[in-house]
């Protein structure tokens, strides 16, 4: 058990509560981010999606029962929020169409390889933010994330076999989107 989830044990008092919070949100407000961009696609929603999030994080703080790591419990509220938001009257009748694409330099010396890195980069997060959400989300979370396919099932309570299935699927289809770009 790590010290954040040490303290969300022993947590007594508002103050304690607030301390957690600000870890939680210092450690996953990046990825959280990210994980609500995969879902709508639209970097002001996401963000106050996000926000969202880590108040229900606060406000059910006391539900933790340690089932699974604080990351997992974190992901698993963001994974539901969104799915709430996207089954929402907002969102089914505002239409979504600003796409934002993080771009982080490389640290080429060569202006050639960098736009054909930057390239490849865009084409590749195109190929996955067009994904249906089910595979772009196991992608996400597998190799962004990084969680291994049980603690995805933890966040999203699908079957492992059925996220291995759209992992397997999500790869085929990225291949034949990438290959069809070139």
């Amino acid at each position: 058990m790590d010290e954040l989830e040490q303290l969300v044990v022993t947590e007594e008092s508002r103050d304690d509560r607030e301390e957690i919070i600000a870890q939680l949100m210092s450690e996953y407000s990046d990825g959280i981010l990210h994980l609500v961009y995969t879902y709508v696609k639209n970097r002001a929603t996401a963000e106050d999606l996000t926000q969202e999030i880590f108040i229900k994080s606060y406000e059910k703080l006391s539900q933790f029962n340690q089932q699974s790591s604080i990351k997992t419990w974190v992901y698993r509220i963001a994974s539901n929020h969104c799915k709430d938001y996207l089954k929402s009257w907002h969102y089914r009748k505002i239409v979504l169409n600003e796409k934002f694409l993080d771009y982080i330099p490389s640290k080429s010396k060569h202006i050639d390889e960098e736009i054909i890195a930057k390239d490849e980069e865009n084409c590749l997060s195109n190929a996955v933010m067009a994904l249906p959400v089910k595979y772009r989300e196991v992608v996400f979370l597998h190799y962004y994330e990084e969680l291994s396919l049980a603690e995805i099932n933890k966040v999203t309570t699908v079957n492992i076999n059925t996220l291995k299935t759209r992992l397997k699927r999500a790869k085929e289809l990225l291949k034949d989107k990438m290959t069809e770009e070139v």
